[in-house]
């Protein structure tokens, strides 16, 4: 297996495992709760990250398939991963970004989201994994803000988004050990 596939699994691997130590974090009973009005619960910031790695899927399966279509050949170069300004620019939470709306919650209960999220993420790893014989720095998907991305540097993408949302999880956690009374509603 090429480095840059190992390296991006790897990367997916650790942002999954902070996901989870700061989801442990919060007490059952707050895992639903939306903490501030125009944030979300820690439910919803799972089905978030469900539904970016859903599309991450749709729209790099899609050119993955295209690739191989074409007979892409294997990987020789050392190809590009995520830029670190990029990254820092992802875990930089002083700025606040809005998640397009098809990226949005539904509404899915917290063990409903971490269902998803789980089965989102190993289809992820499966499909890099199982690309892994191609030139996947070859293959691109353009990034509205950070422009044409290849799969290794989506994968980066993907593992700073998902460290910067458990960050949020920590700051929620913390707010509830501020104020136990939050309550829904």
């Amino acid at each position: 297996m090429h480095p840059a596939v190992i390296e991006t699994l790897a990367r997916l691997e650790r942002s999954r495992a902070s996901l989870r130590e700061a989801a442990s974090r919060v007490r059952p009973q707050h895992r639903e709760v939306i903490p501030v009005s125009d944030r979300w619960s820690v439910a919803g910031v799972l089905e978030h990250l469900a539904l970016v790695d859903e599309r991450f899927l749709a729209n790099i399966g899609t050119k993955i398939a295209e690739a191989r279509a074409a007979a892409l050949l294997p990987e020789h170069d050392e190809p590009a991963l995520l830029p670190p300004n990029v990254e820092a620019m992802l875990a930089d939470r002083t700025e606040r970004r809005s998640a397009p709306e098809p990226l949005h919650p539904r509404g899915l209960s917290y063990e409903d989201a971490w269902t998803r999220a789980e089965a989102a993420r190993e289809a992820v790893r499966h499909l890099v994994s199982d690309a892994a014989g191609l030139a996947l720095g070859r293959v691109t998907h353009e990034h509205p803000r950070f422009g044409a991305l290849n799969v290794y540097q989506w994968g980066g993408f993907l593992a700073a988004h998902e460290s910067r949302h458990a960050e949020q999880i920590r700051e929620i956690a913390l707010q509830f050990e501020r104020d136990p009374a939050i309550t829904a509603g």
